[in-house]
């Protein structure tokens, strides 16, 4: 079914929602966690239809709020969580995602954020969670700006790195806390990449 939709969504939506990836290769094979902003509903649609590769998201209840919503996507590979507490089972199916060698989307910041020069906001203790625990890379993707109807929004993927100092440890809420900030500074570290060379360019 996932490829399906790839294959009759993949051309209205590239060209109504244009977008270019810069960084695809620093994709390693096998498990990862992509941690990236989020900017729109669409950030996850446009990542699955630029790679025939299927990948898994971590996305709110409300998307599932009816069938055929329901149905898309989970699947394009989406995992609904209930964001006002702890979800068992997406926790669940998330960390079976990653034990089977797959890559899992998170958006960290919990929700759409569009500040002036995409800002990251908060980094919650998912991605920390779920990298030291299946210890597996995290790879920082950066959404330069909300994807907009016949405009193209460039996508940056950074290079993957690894919470290695954690690995092992119990991850008691101090501890999260020290691994989301290196998380953060990975992301931002992508971010100023991403504005410097869109700055340049024009």
């Amino acid at each position: 079914m996932f490829h399906f939709f790839q294959f009759t969504l993949w051309l209205p939506i590239r060209t109504c929602f244009p977008a270019k990836f810069i960084g695809k290769e620093n994709l390693p094979k096998g498990a990862c966690i992509i941690s990236s902003n989020h900017t729109s509903n669409l950030d996850a649609i446009l990542l699955a239809l630029h790679s025939w590769e299927k990948k898994y998201y971590l996305a709110k209840k409300e998307l599932f709020s009816n069938k055929f919503s329901s149905a898309f996507y989970k699947s394009i590979g989406c995992i609904k969580i209930d964001r006002e507490k702890s979800d068992i089972n997406a926790i669940k199916q998330s960390l079976k995602v990653l034990k089977e060698n797959k890559k899992l989307v998170i958006f960290p910041e919990g929700t759409r954020v569009n500040k002036e020069n995409m800002q990251l906001g908060e980094v919650k203790h998912g991605v920390a969670m779920f990298a030291t625990k299946a210890k597996v890379p995290i790879v920082p993707m950066f959404v330069s700006k909300k994807p907009k109807l016949f405009r193209r929004t460039k996508v940056f993927i950074g290079k993957p790195f690894e919470l290695v100092e954690f690995y092992g440890k119990k991850m008691s809420s101090e501890e999260l806390e020290k691994a989301s900030d290196v998380i953060l500074e990975k992301m931002n570290e992508l971010r100023e990449y991403a504005l410097n060379s869109l700055t340049k360019k024009k």
